[in-house]
Formats: structure tokens, C-alpha cells, sequence
């Protein structure tokens, strides 16, 4: 009776050890190269300077009195904001509200073009 127990416990112990090398054995990997970038692909966008000691959050105003949030940017960097959900020849300005509220920019009203260059301050 104990050599049934034993050779179904061997059983299932090979069969363990067999799926676990299974499970973990080499796999074959596919790597590919990201998607185009936005801007890459025409999408609108912004590219902002921000001069400022500190971090603002920038905003587009279609005409029209629609308002989006784009990003907020960091303290003194150039970023290329992409203008989702706008199209291209739209009439638009960009606001920068610095991250504490106490001051904020407009830009020109323009055509929103590829590549819309604006600086803060």
C-alpha cells in the first residue's frame, strides 16, 4: 500500500518540477520601436519657455470660450506641449498660470500651426 502512495507522489512531483520548467524556461521576446512622436505626425503643439523660478500650468483658449488644460511645465525648461483635441488653423491663445496662482500669461491670438513658439515671461 505505501508503494501506490509513493510512485503517485512521484508523479505528481515530476509533473510539477516538468511544468515548473516549463513555466520558466526561455521565451521568445519581439521588440519594437516606439510610435511615431505627435509632432512627428502634424499634431498641433506649443513649444513653451518657461523662464520662471517655479512650474506653470499651461492652458490653450480656442475662440469660441473653450478652455484646455495641456501640461503643466517645469521651472526654466523648453517643452513641446502637444495641443490635443484642436484642430490645426484654429484660432487659439495659450495661458500659463504659475503653479501658486499669483500670476498668470496670455499669448497672441493666432492660427494654431505644427509648431507654435511662445515664452513665459
Amino acid at each position: 500500500m505505501i508503494a501506490p502512495l509513493r510512485a503517485t507522489f512521484v508523479a505528481v512531483a515530476l509533473a510539477a518540477v516538468l511544468a515548473a520548467e516549463t513555466a520558466c524556461g526561455p521565451r521568445q521576446v519581439e521588440v519594437r520601436t516606439a510610435p511615431q512622436a505627435a509632432d512627428s505626425l502634424g499634431t498641433p503643439s506649443v513649444q513653451l519657455t518657461n523662464n520662471l523660478s517655479q512650474a506653470v500650468n499651461v492652458y490653450v483658449n480656442v475662440s469660441g470660450g473653450t478652455e484646455l488644460f495641456l501640461r503643466q511645465v517645469p521651472a526654466n525648461t523648453v517643452e513641446k506641449v502637444p495641443v490635443n483635441g484642436v484642430t490645426s488653423g484654429s484660432s487659439v491663445s495659450f495661458k500659463a498660470v504659475t503653479v501658486d496662482g499669483s500670476r498668470t500669461y496670455q499669448s497672441r491670438s493666432a492660427p494654431l500651426s505644427p509648431a507654435f513658439v511662445w515664452s513665459v515671461p
